[in-house]
């Protein structure tokens, strides 16, 4: 069974957290769109951490809007 046929499991997905968003913020730098944004695998994989564990993730529409707002002040100065 490869890595793509199979669901990753929570614990998994937690491990693999900070690649997730560090993908999601490259996607964010570069300027794409959030429907294009919404078709990757780290999308999927951030927005199953969050519905699973609401608590301790954040969903990854808010983790785009802190990204771009983060280029936005990094952009200005």
């Amino acid at each position: 069974m490869t890595a793509s046929s199979r669901t990753l499991t929570i614990g998994e997905l937690e491990a693999g957290f900070a690649s997730y968003c560090q993908a999601l913020r490259r996607l964010v730098s570069e300027g794409r769109d959030l429907q294009a944004i919404q078709r990757t695998i780290c999308w999927d994989y951030l927005e199953r951490l969050h519905t699973c564990l609401p608590q301790s993730y954040r969903s990854p529409v808010e983790l785009v809007q802190r990204y771009q707002r983060a280029a936005l002040e990094a952009g200005a100065k």
